[in-house]
């Protein structure tokens, strides 16, 4: 280990961050600054990657949890020969540049997350774990490992503090997720001041507790912090946290160890004292040490060594196993197609829940796509997403495809998104949809990511019946819209659903949302006879009338049987239901389309068992909305249905009342 050269960087990363939080007027110089040393020595010593391939799926895995702290990664990517110029580091923030203000999967090539919530990141970091278990256990041989690298984390005090890491840290600690190291950036220091206001816990107990290995040690001894990195690797059957105590924003003059130099540019005055205690030459701006880049040019050869030794190692591999390779090369791949897929089908009269159907076809796809992993937050029987005769998922079996994680869902959720992160599986989890709540900010999140996650989230109404209030949902439908790139689809009935995971799967730029019933919904005919073409624009006529229509009753879910038993009541009206599967997909089609679904005279009617909030856009300000403005009641979902005028019955007088 080249010490000084590790310096060199380490001091690189400071001089780098300082002028582009000084040049932005905006940042977080503290953890950049703080954390130079542990940087230089991961990217310089720990991490087997290869900077010309920022996708090589064996590489090692850094997420930057406290993703505020952004400028330590870009100038380590920078420093380190990514594909991340010095003219990049100068737009650090700026409109459109590859350095925003939080790393950014897909924008910036070496990041590993789109990270800034805090917890987040960490959580992502025990998916990748997971993934890379799996993927392990799948492809390697007695001969050769094609799957063998370390998921890396470096997280901070807020980090600790946050719920998710600890749902996703204690499910680690579980699993014996050995191939995943933290390092704990215990600086002391949160936006408001000392920690000591309000976070006082000892981390490595609570962790030890969670059946995690736990190291302290000193942020700027680079030997005895690579030493606990080789103690941690020796762990094969847990997670290994190193908390390694720090001093923020080291190297500034009068703010280091401050909360002041926690999240802003340290100003001219202070920018110069800390570059010149550092060695930057006198007006030295966006300065590098020579040895800093000398270092890494060293390393090139190494590292490319390594990566085309895996290469080798890949190529003899699927020489020797053309079935796994085969299998190989479909999890890796960009999409699926599954056109040609044999689904169940469903008969016209059958009555099942959505739920209940979406579990048929999920162990249909499971079958047909062996990357298709996941689980629920406790409720897989009544998600229905248990796969049939695959196992669980667990320290003795990682061969196991059903995921327990337990009542941990905003945990589940953040370590979906470590799972699509990492790539070659395909991750989906379960819950009610009340308690999709828990889950909305890692959902957002696989939204600006555009992970694809699929969520399947059940008992999708007041319908839920005698749970009452607390378990039925009533504004979720409308909160999960509101999420840009969150496709959200409810279906009618089971056929409706087998289409909706049809869609689903081969979605590959973003998070989709199945919204699916807990009670029995019959499968009713439907008078688009291409209908499974139509519905991918997100809405099609389930039932039609002669000639143009008076009224148009737009339902979703299992609201477009109850507004086809009220068009059967209007004899005296002509009535057309059409079946919206997704809102979003229907508001992206051109006003033609739509408008030839939903003429503009006929009277429109919307009908959903949920808030009316958004619906009034659909056409114009004369909609009828027929919802629920106000939370449900506990009893039989029949009587819950009479009581808030859900009814076939009550849609009806609705309509009739309307002028």
């Amino acid at each position: 280990m080249n010490v000084s050269a590790l310096q060199a960087v380490a001091n690189s990363v400071r001089s780098l961050t300082i002028d582009a939080v000084e040049k932005a007027k905006s940042g977080h110089p503290g953890l950049p600054m703080g954390c130079a040393e542990l940087g230089a020595l991961l990217y310089g010593e720990c991490l087997s990657h290869w900077p010309q391939d920022p996708l090589w799926a064996n590489r090692d895995r850094f997420v930057l949890s406290a993703g505020h702290g952004c400028m330590l990664l870009y100038s380590l990517l920078h420093l380190s020969g990514y594909d991340l110029s010095l003219d990049d580091i100068k737009g650090f923030r700026q409109l459109g540049s590859r350095t925003p203000g939080h790393p950014e999967w897909g924008v910036t090539p070496g990041v590993e997350v789109t990270g800034g919530p805090l917890g987040q990141g960490i959580s992502n970091g025990v998916g990748m774990a997971i993934a890379e278990r799996v993927l392990a256990a799948k492809f390697n041989t007695p001969a050769r490992a094609v799957v063998d690298h370390w998921t890396y984390v470096l997280a901070s005090d807020g980090d600790m503090m946050e719920g998710v890491a600890s749902e996703a840290c204690s499910l680690a600690g579980h699993l014996g997720l050995g191939k995943l190291i933290v390092f704990y950036d215990s600086n002391k220091i949160t936006i408001e001041g000392s920690t000591d206001l309000a976070f006082s816990e000892n981390v490595l107990k609570r962790f030890e507790a969670y059946g995690w290995q736990t190291f302290s040690g000193d942020m700027y001894d680079m030997p005895g912090t690579m030493n606990l990195v080789d103690q941690a690797k020796k762990a094969v059957d847990r997670p290994t946290i190193i908390l390694l105590k720090s001093v923020i924003g080291k190297g500034a003059p009068t703010r280091a160890g401050t909360a002041k130099v926690h999240g802003e540019a340290l100003g001219p005055e202070e920018s110069a004292g800390a570059k010149k205690a550092i060695g930057v030459p006198d007006g030295g701006q966006f300065f590098v040490f020579p040895e800093a880049r000398s270092y890494f040019t060293n390393k090139q050869p190494s590292w490319k060594a390594r990566y085309d030794a895996w290469n080798r190692t890949l190529g003899d591999w699927k020489a020797e196993n053309p079935e796994l390779a085969r299998e190989w090369d479909s999890y890796f791949a960009d999409g699926v197609d599954l056109s040609s897929a044999a689904l169940p089908s469903f008969k016209q009269g059958e009555s099942l829940a959505t739920r209940a159907a979406s579990g048929q076809v999920l162990n249909a796809l499971a079958k047909l796509l062996p990357n298709l992993i996941g689980g629920s937050a406790d409720l897989a029987p009544s998600n229905n997403t248990n796969l049939k005769d695959m196992g669980d998922f667990g320290r003795a079996n990682p061969h196991g495809r059903n995921f327990h994680f337990g009542i941990r869902e905003h945990g589940m959720a953040a370590i979906c998104n470590g799972i699509a992160y990492h790539g070659g599986l395909r991750p989906f989890c379960a819950t009610f949809m009340v308690f999709s709540d828990y889950m909305r900010p890692a959902i957002r999140v696989a939204a600006i990511a555009k992970l694809p996650v699929i969520y399947v989230l059940t008992h999708d109404s007041v319908f839920v019946g005698e749970d009452g209030p607390t378990h039925e949902p009533v504004e979720h439908l409308a909160a999960l819209r509101a999420i840009p790139n969150l496709l959200v689809l409810r279906p009618g009935d089971a056929e409706e659903t087998e289409v909706a995971w049809r869609i689903a799967i081969e979605r590959r730029d973003g998070p989709t949302a199945l919204a699916l019933t807990r009670q029995g919904i019959a499968v009713y005919a439907k008078a688009d006879s291409k209908w499974r073409t139509s519905i991918r624009r997100g809405a099609y006529v389930a039932k039609d009338c002669q000639g143009t229509p008076d009224v148009v009753i737009v339902a979703t879910g299992s609201e477009v049987s109850v507004a086809l038993q009220a068009a059967a009541a209007l004899t005296d009206r002509k009535v057309r239901v059409v079946s919206m599967l997704s809102r979003a997909l229907f508001d992206a089609q051109p006003m033609d389309v739509q408008r030839l679904l939903v003429p503009p005279a006929a009277r429109k009617v919307v009908f959903e068992a949920g808030v009316s909030f958004g619906w009034k856009g659909l056409a114009d300000d004369s909609t009828l909305v027929v919802g629920i403005d106000r939370f449900g009641e506990s009893g039989p979902y029949q009587k819950i249905a009479e009581h808030l005028g859900i009814t076939a019955a009550s849609l009806e007088q609705r309509i009739r009342a309307a002028k």
